[in-house]
């Protein structure tokens, strides 16, 4: 085998070599600093797209699940405050039972009419000053709340919720009961307010019912997502993450070919030298 003086073929050949090997061994050191195997596109352009595109999936799901939480929050806030008016009713029909009684005198009746009053201002109150986030609870329009797993259009759902304007004109939704004009002030008026009051506390336990199943219609979206999450996340984590075992394998074998190929190219160096000994 002839040896050139302008070139050393095997020096070239052993620095390729322990460059693709040092090149090999910082992606295994930076996936296994990473605990990625796909650190950038050159590692895998498909599984790069397919796990960002997982990733925006979880993404959208888990402030679906944020969203749904938010409006639970919302309606157990009115189903706290529709059961605080429950308890304000029932002692409405407790006066206008009383008042109804033929043995009251007129002052007595007034002085019943009075808490009535205040039972329905109390009502008012409820309906105008329970929030949630800073906006009103009840109130005609409804609330939307939105969910998706962010891939399509189609995957978006929507669930609406209302809850109606509360006071003591308003008292449930579809039709409403009005007790702003009822009066405790004499047997018959007592009589027809109780009739009123008692459809208030019907209205209002329809209204907790269907508070009742939105919240649970919520929760079960709640469960959906978590799921989708769960295994999204799974999916993910199968395309993206190294695999921890095989990588410290590789590096060891880096580390030995790249300690061989320093050892070689050394010897490479040096097989020019042997042409000196013809000048000798």
């Amino acid at each position: 085998m002839s040896v050139s003086l302008l070139n050393n073929i095997s020096s070239l050949m052993a620095q390729n070599q322990v460059s693709m090997t040092n090149t090999s061994l910082q992606k295994t050191l930076f996936q296994l600093s990473s605990g990625s195997r796909i650190n950038s596109g050159a590692d895998d352009a498909a599984g790069l797209a397919i796990a960002n595109g997982l990733n925006a999936n979880i993404a959208a799901l888990n402030q679906s699940v944020q969203n749904v939480n938010d409006g639970i929050g919302q309606l157990q806030t009115a189903d706290g405050a529709l059961s605080q008016v429950t308890s304000l009713l029932n002692r409405a029909v407790t006066l206008a039972t009383e008042s109804a009684n033929g043995t009251l005198s007129s002052g007595q009746r007034t002085a019943i009419d009075a808490e009535f009053t205040s039972i329905k201002t109390e009502i008012d109150s409820i309906g105008a000053s329970t929030t949630y986030n800073g906006t009103s609870v009840f109130t005609a329009s409804a609330s939307s709340i939105f969910v998706s797993d962010g891939s399509s259009a189609a995957a978006n759902v929507t669930i609406a919720t209302t809850t109606g304007v509360l006071s003591s004109s308003s008292i449930g939704t579809g039709t409403p009961v009005n007790l702003s004009t009822d009066a405790l002030t004499t047997a018959a008026g007592a009589t027809t307010a109780l009739t009123n009051i008692n459809s208030a506390i019907t209205a209002v336990a329809s209204l907790r019912g269907t508070i009742g199943a939105n919240i649970n219609r919520m929760s079960a979206a709640t469960s959906v997502a978590n799921t989708q999450v769960q295994n999204l996340t799974s999916a993910m984590d199968g395309i993206n993450a190294a695999n921890i075992p095989q990588v410290v394998a590789n590096m060891s074998k880096f580390q030995i070919l790249t300690q061989t190929g320093i050892a070689a190219l050394s010897q490479a160096n040096q097989s020019q030298q042997s042409v000196l000994r013809l000048l000798q």
